[in-house]
């Protein structure tokens, strides 16, 4: 599989591994930017097998980065609920339309980032709903299909971490830890599914030194901003991330 890749698949599968890196440091809805390139390359089923390692190595670096800032309170309380929609989509997997959930999952997501900008123009509105139990289990539900069926769950878990105004480095390390199980839980359900093999850990081992690469970048800009401007870019990538979701570009 390596071996039969061009120079120009390599260069754009390198931009989507440092792509991963930036995601991990504070930006998940970048993480639109490497499925897009690993499915043009691979084809959208067969590259989340090869991206899935590549993202627990993501995790991992972002949890020596992060991962002491964690609120372990919100890993406790998206979890289930995430365990639940991984096992929902790894049973859907081979019946459900991928193109018809993404757009499903897409318009929801821009709907809840319009309602969370809304909020920072007016913290006053839907002041209560972020924190009852089923806005955690509805958006837990709903990242674990999406991470299983397009691991694309970032923009899903951040909007949840806004939404209950958590600081940008716990916000960060608790993403971390979080996608850190969940997606360990996903590799043998991944491996089941025929999706990881030798032939694509090969692919995803020569690409992982690029992780670190986009990860320093994302915590040096990070670093550079403001709590504000944090969540105003991080709502901005979100909104881009569900578009291209929905098939708009």
């Amino acid at each position: 599989m390596l071996s039969s890749l061009t120079p120009d698949q390599i260069a754009l599968l390198a931009v989507g591994a440092t792509g991963i890196g930036f995601s991990k440091s504070g930006f998940p809805g970048i993480s639109m930017l490497h499925v897009v390139l690993f499915a043009f390359v691979f084809g959208a089923l067969e590259s989340t097998g090869i991206l899935l390692p590549m993202l627990v190595v993501g995790d991992l670096c972002a949890i020596g980065f992060f991962g002491r800032k964690a609120d372990w309170s919100h890993v406790r309380r998206l979890l289930p609920p995430t365990l639940v929609g991984i096992l929902i989509g790894w049973a859907m997997m081979d019946r459900l339309n991928p193109e018809y959930f993404k757009t499903l999952v897409g318009g929801i997501i821009l709907a809840l980032t319009a309602v969370q900008a809304t909020r920072l123009l007016r913290p006053k509105l839907f002041e209560k709903f972020p924190h009852q139990v089923w806005f955690s289990v509805f958006l837990g539900l709903l990242a674990g299909l999406t991470t299983m069926l397009a691991n694309a769950a970032g923009p899903v878990v951040a909007l949840y971490l806004i939404a209950v105004s958590l600081p940008k480095w716990e916000l960060i390390g608790t993403s971390a830890w979080l996608f850190l199980v969940l997606n360990i839980l996903k590799l043998p359900l991944s491996y089941n599914l025929g999706l990881i093999s030798p032939d694509t850990l090969l692919v995803g081992a020569a690409l992982a030194p690029m992780i670190p690469i986009g990860m320093l970048s994302g915590k040096w800009l990070v670093t550079r901003v403001s709590q504000t401007w944090f969540n105003a870019i991080l709502l901005g990538f979100t909104a881009i991330a569900a578009v291209r979701l929905m098939g708009w570009f």
